[in-house]
């Protein structure tokens, strides 16, 4: 049998792509996030950047200093010595007020899963979730760890404007937006933090590796965490638990 992975494409000039798998797993995610730590840990020269997915690994390199044949071969020694040890895991405690203008699908949903609103809430927000990837938009969180009865189809015509820091819902998946844009999720409600602030030192608030659970709040509180945002009394960033 012929063996797939892992596997390095080129993707054009200036890129490669490391794929591990052909499956959404946490270990693979793991090992993706070990190997894009293992490059920032020692460089390779001519690489510019790494951006971790599901289940690879794009390597941005300038091909004027690097060729790809000689970066994939370096990439390949690398996974085959990589050791993927327990990493510092950063949690985000994210306030989220459910239902509202951006949760205009909170209580549909709640009726297709034949649950109430606070019991779809209850289950949104027990779980734990696993940021997979950063992508599709600046700073936008793919999160696993969606409890099964809320996986739900995305909308068969996407909405042509979701705003910033609605938390949602796409089949297997839950997200928080980072920047206005169409989407075909489902949404519960919004978060006063902000995914991408490009005047933060970091513009992402999260990244790939890190976990998130979700911590109901009412009306009130969430705008009194809008103006302290606004008034730059605070960055909008969660506290790592």
């Amino acid at each position: 049998m012929v063996k797939m992975f892992p596997r390095i494409l080129a993707c054009g000039d200036s890129a490669l792509s490391v794929e591990l798998c052909d499956t959404i797993d946490e270990a693979v995610s793991e090992r993706v996030i070990a190997l894009a730590q293992n490059l920032a840990d020692a460089p390779v020269n001519g690489v510019e950047e790494l951006v971790p997915t599901y289940r690879s690994l794009m390597v941005f390199y300038d091909p004027e200093t690097v060729r790809g044949h000689s970066l994939a071969m370096t990439l390949r020694l690398r996974l085959d010595a990589l050791v993927v040890g327990a990493n510092h895991v950063r949690r985000f405690h994210v306030p989220v007020v459910y239902g509202g203008t951006m949760g205009m699908d909170l209580q549909e949903l709640a009726d297709m899963k034949d649950l109430t609103v606070s019991q779809l809430i209850e289950l949104h927000s027990s779980a734990e979730y696993r940021v997979f990837m950063i992508g599709f938009a600046p700073g936008f969180a793919y999160l696993g760890g969606l409890p099964e009865i809320l996986h739900t189809p995305r909308l068969a015509t996407p909405r042509q404007r979701i705003e910033a820091s609605a938390i949602g819902i796409g089949g297997k998946q839950a997200s928080i937006n980072s920047v206005p844009g169409p989407s075909g999720w489902r949404f519960l409600g919004r978060t006063p933090l902000r995914l991408f602030d490009p005047a933060r030192a970091e513009p992402f608030l999260l990244k790939a590796g890190d976990r998130v659970t979700f911590r109901p709040v009412s009306e009130d509180e969430a705008e009194t965490l809008d103006r302290a945002i606004a008034a730059g009394r605070m960055t909008g960033e969660a506290v790592p638990q």
